[in-house]
Order: C-alpha cells, then structure tokens, then sequence
C-alpha cells in the first residue's frame, strides 16, 4: 500500500512539473510571438519589395496572434497596409523597386483595385521601377499590374480580360419551397436590395443602374489601362470580346497586353539586371509582412484620426447579420467617436467609410455622433469600396467628402422587410394557432400570420418617415434643397465620377487627400496621423473567441465562392434589423 501510495503521489508530482514547464514554455512563445510581431524589419541595400497579389483584400485586417499559435493564419491582406507598405518603398532610398506576382486575387470591390493602382502609380513618381509577373492574370490583377513598367507571363499563361458582368441572385423561389414568404416596405423605385427574397427578376429601375454603375466602372478600367499600356480604348473593348483569355500567348505580346513570355526562373534574371547584381547573387526581398514591420518616415506635429468605419452598419454585435467577420457596430462607433470628440490631442478625424449600409436606426445613431464630433473638430470622409445606402448616411453631415472614381455610393432610401414563415409553421409542419387580444393590434407582428392590410399600411407610415429623415440628413449634410435631394435619391446607386456632378461629394481623391483636407480645415501646418480603431493587442486576441469563427469565415468564403453570401444571408434571416438603409444584398461583378 506504502508503494502504491508513493506511485501515485510521484505521478501527481510528475504531472504538476510537466504542466509547469509547459506553462513556463508556452509563456515564452506568447512573449517570442508578441516581441516578433511587435519587431522593427531592417532593410538591406539593393532590396525589392516583393508583393505578392494573391488572396482576398479587405478594407483592415490586423495580426491574428491565435492564429500564429494555431496554424488557422488568415490569408486576407488589407488595403491600409499594402499602401502604407507602397509608401514607404518610394520613400526608403535602399528598396529600388516593386517585384508583383499575380496569383488568385479578388477586392470587395472596385474601388479597392483602383487604391492599390494608384498607390503604384505614385510609386512610379520617385523613379523606381516595378515589374509584374503571373502565370495567369485575373482582370482585376491585370488591372493593378498594368502600371507595370514591364509585364511578363508564363509562356502556358493566360491573361483574363473580359469585360464586366453583373449576375444577381433571386430567391424567392427557393424560399417557397420552405413555405417562407417576404412581405416588404420600401420607400425609392431603384431601392432593389429587397428584390432577392421578393421578386424573380431584375426592375426595370435596377437593371438601369446597374447597367449605369458597371458601364462606368468598366470606362475607368479601360481608361486606366489605355493610359499606363499605350493601347486606344477600342483595341482593349475589342480584345474583351475575343475573350483573349483563350487567346495563343505570343498573341498577347502582338496586342501589346504583355511584354514579354517567360519563366519564373527567367524573371528573377531580369530583376537581377535590373538590380545591377551578378547572376548567382540573391535577391534580397522584403514580403507584405516584412514591409508592415518597416520603419517608415517620421510625422511630427498634431494628430489626424484616421477612423476605419468598414462593413454591415449594425445597431450591436449581438443583432449582426454575420457571425463572422467585420461590422460598424453603432453603440461602439458612437463611443469611440466622442473618445476622439474629447481628445484634446486629435486636431481633425478622417472617416474612412467602407459600407454597403445596414440598420437604418443604427445609420442615425452614428450620423448623429460624427454631428457631435463636427461640432468641435474637422471631419473628412474618403470613401472606400462602398459608401451607400447607410454608408452614404454616415458620411453626409461630414465637413468635406472624397470618394474614389469608382466608389459605390449614394442609394438614399429605406426598407423594411418581415419574414412570414407562417406557411412553414402551418402548411409544412403542421403547427396550427388560436388567438386572444384585447386590443386591436396586440397580435402585430406574430408568427401565426402574415401582417395584414391596415398593419402594412402602418409599417408603410413609418418606412416613409425614416426616408424623409434621411433625405433631410442628405440635404442638410450637402446644403441642397429636400427637391433636389429627392431627384438623386429614390434610393438610386451612383458611382464616385456620377456622385460628384449631383453634389453628394466634394472631390474624386484618396485617403491621402482626404488627410490634406482634414490638415488644411484644422489649420495645421505639420500632422501625423492615428488608425482608429486601434488594434487589438495579443492578451486581449487570446482570451477573444471569434478569431476561429473569422478563420472559418473565410474557409467558408472560398470553399462556396460566389455561393457563399446568399447562403449565409438566408442562413441570418431572423437576425437582421427590419428596417434598412442598405445596397442590394449583393454585387456579384464578374
């Protein structure tokens, strides 16, 4: 018994020191991975920022600390970070140039194409050379690396320049084979957000400005790429409907869309020339990450907020319509912003809008924050990839507005709409309902029915009302008349170029622009400028649960593809705020 007894208690002990040193190990990677994430990257003479243009780019994306301790890394980049990391490749006198290499690569839009195209183009301002390279390009990796001083692919490459396409989705249908019908208010004829649950088809009004937004976005493209590869505008529509993707290679360098055909192996040579360094000499290379981690120009001066308002506008976590991913949370937004209102050390706030819309109500809430914030210092909008419907809303009131040329902004209007499963409950599942009240309207909104007539005609009262409210916001925001706003709105989409010459913005520019604005408004002669909302440090990413929902998000997203939002949409039905101020569902631009 003795013996058992001094096992046993051997083996607790056993267990116990094993766990400290455990501990004590994984502390030390904690700390190694927090220090080395944290760490300053040197850069050598003779380098090459090596970018590799492949993934998904996002409006922000930060370091996702548990994800290095699990092996589930995100591969999604963010727009903020590539064109810092641009910038400070033109500035730093030892990186000589931009080495691209296309791979799969997809935006959430336009806009942010068009970002990193023009960060490259002012890259090209400091002398440097940048040089791209794909076995295949996609149109919107062509897109960016057409600003290339030279363009190669692989001799068995292909280069995808087709033109746009828009394909919507409709699922009403789908819905009714569940017995689930959508019973809609809306105020706007172009307002078609609502038209995937309640219609088969496009409108009429929507098939317009669609076809209005896409042909200008598809003008920008051809303009841009014209200008940076010497091609007329009608060549480049001409290719497109060859559908040159199927195109024999060495007919690419006959249109001028490629330089040259060659091997990987075969670039890093040309590169090598261009770095004035022997043959069996290393090219030293600084990755995405590496250039995150470089030291940049030192600003001095007052502080500019850059605040990063991206994704569903929602009025709390817990009512997203996503489990995962990213949201402008209004009760947070408010708060942040009256942090930024009451800084005494932030002289001006660029807001960086990147928003389809969402809750109307939350819209209101933050329209009203940034009023509050307005009323002490400066604030700039630069839009992003969207700036609609809601996202429109919250930029309104600002003092001065940028959107890029092919930003999706406007769509003034509101929608309510009510999922009705009663037809599930009782014709599918066989539930039945009885009903007592004592007042008239006691029963509004209950699952046993459909709303009926005078209860729709109620809801239609209060939809109107929070489009008048919007619109007031519009025309007070933009100092025009409430006529003319309504001749804009009607919840109608308009890209950046068409925004500025309707007066809802003030100037076609960047975030770069937007700053010099803010800087000129506040009267500042030297600035430095702060990301808001600040990132979130690695203690905190470790006791936080959604960093494995947002891994999964993504696996998700590229195991479904362009399936993925209308199925996790029908999969959140129940979780959206009834009434919205928000684009159509969503763009699926091909």
């Amino acid at each position: 018994m003795k013996d058992f007894l001094k096992y046993v208690l051997a083996t607790i002990t056993g267990i116990i020191v094993l766990g400290l040193i455990m501990g004590i190990f994984f502390v030390i990677s904690l700390v190694g991975l927090a220090a080395s994430s944290a760490s300053t990257v040197p850069v050598e003479k003779n380098s090459v920022f090596t970018f590799m243009l492949s993934g998904q780019v996002d409006e922000r994306v930060q370091d996702d600390f548990v994800g290095q301790l699990t092996g589930e890394v995100s591969e999604n980049m963010g727009l903020e970070d590539i064109v810092a990391s641009i910038k400070k490749a033109k500035t730093n006198e030892d990186i000589k140039g931009i080495y691209i290499e296309a791979g799969v690569f997809s935006v959430d839009a336009p806009a942010t194409a068009h970002a990193i195209r023009e960060a490259l183009l002012d890259f090209k301002k400091s002398g440097k050379w940048i040089v791209a390279y794909g076995d295949s390009y996609t149109q919107t990796s062509y897109y960016i690396c057409s600003v290339a001083d030279k363009i190669y692919l692989n001799p068995q490459g292909m280069v995808d320049w087709h033109g746009l396409a828009s394909n919507p989705y409709f699922l009403k249908d789908l819905l009714a084979k569940f017995g689930v019908k959508v019973q809609l208010c809306k105020v706007g004829k172009y307002k078609s957000a609502p038209e995937m649950l309640t219609a088969d088809k496009m409108s009429e009004p929507n098939r317009e400005q669609v076809t209005a937004y896409m042909t200008g976005i598809w003008n920008v493209m051809l303009k841009d790429v014209s200008a940076s590869r010497k091609i007329p505008v009608d060549s480049l529509n001409a290719y497109a409907d060859r559908f040159v993707a199927l195109a024999n290679q060495p007919d690419l360098v006959k249109m001028k869309l490629i330089d040259k055909l060659m091997y990987t192996d075969e670039v890093k040579g040309e590169i090598k020339k261009l770095l004035k360094i022997d043959a069996d000499e290393d090219i030293k290379q600084l990755s995405l990450s590496d250039m995150i981690n470089v030291k940049g120009a030192k600003e001095k001066g007052d502080e500019i907020a850059i605040y990063y308002a991206y994704g569903e506008i929602v009025d709390s976590e817990t009512g997203s319509l996503t489990e995962q991913g990213h949201n402008i949370v209004a009760n947070t937004v408010c708060k942040d912003l009256e942090k930024l209102a009451n800084d005494d050390d932030v002289k001006a706030v660029v807001l960086r809008v990147n928003s389809p819309g969402g809750s109307a109500y939350a819209s209101e809430q933050i329209w009203h924050a940034i009023q509050m914030l307005k009323a002490k210092k400066p604030v700039v909008v630069s839009m992003g990839g969207y700036a609609a419907s809601g996202g429109y809303y919250i930029s309104c009131g600002a003092n001065y507005i940028y959107t890029e040329p092919t930003t999706v902004t406007g769509s003034i209007g509101i929608f309510g709409m009510f999922a009705d499963f009663s037809g599930l409950l009782t014709e599918k599942l066989g539930v039945k309902f009885d009903e007592v009240k004592t007042n008239k309207h006691a029963a509004f909104g209950t699952i046993a029915r459909p709303f009926n007539e005078e209860e729709m005609a109620l809801l239609d009262q209060y939809i109107g009302r929070g489009y008048e409210l919007f619109r007031k916001r519009v025309a007070d925001g933009r100092k025009l008349s409430i006529d003319a706003v309504e001749e804009i709105a009607q919840g109608r989409v308009w890209l950046g170029n068409d925004a500025l010459g309707i007066k809802l913005v003030d100037a076609i520019g960047s975030m770069d622009d937007a700053v010099k604005k803010a800087a000129q408004l506040a009267k500042l002669s030297e600035y430095k400028t702060k990301g808001y909302p600040e990132p979130t440090d690695w203690f905190t990413q470790l006791l936080n649960k959604t960093n494995k929902n947002n891994y999964l998000d993504e696996q998700m997203r590229a195991t479904f593809g362009e399936y993925y939002e209308p199925l996790r949409y029908v999969k959140n039905l129940d979780k959206q705020s009834a009434i919205q101020a928000r684009l159509p569902f969503f763009f699926s631009i091909k």
